[in-house]
């Protein structure tokens, strides 16, 4: 199965929003920055990229129950698969 390019644009944003912040990660180690600054960042990073991953999944399982006729859109799966974590 492969994923709809159009509906991923807001996954590739959310991937190239993190790409920066972990640069950013990167810069606040080399200068030396306080530790909470810099986990705090991780943390956004580590969050987007999650949100990316459900977002795909959920795309993805959207597709398996449209092929088996179960009534659920995109964003509730999403939802629910986002609970489990």
């Amino acid at each position: 199965m492969e994923l709809n390019p159009a509906e991923m644009g807001p996954v590739i944003n959310r991937l190239k929003r993190a790409q920066g912040q972990l640069a950013a990660v990167t810069r606040m180690l080399e200068e030396g920055r306080d530790c909470k600054d810099v986990v705090t960042q991780l943390s956004a990073v580590s969050k987007a990229v999650d949100r990316a991953g459900f977002a795909i999944i959920a795309s993805g399982l959207e597709q398996c129950y449209a092929a088996g006729g179960e009534d659920m859109d995109r964003k509730e799966l999403e939802k629910l698969f986002l609970s489990l974590a």
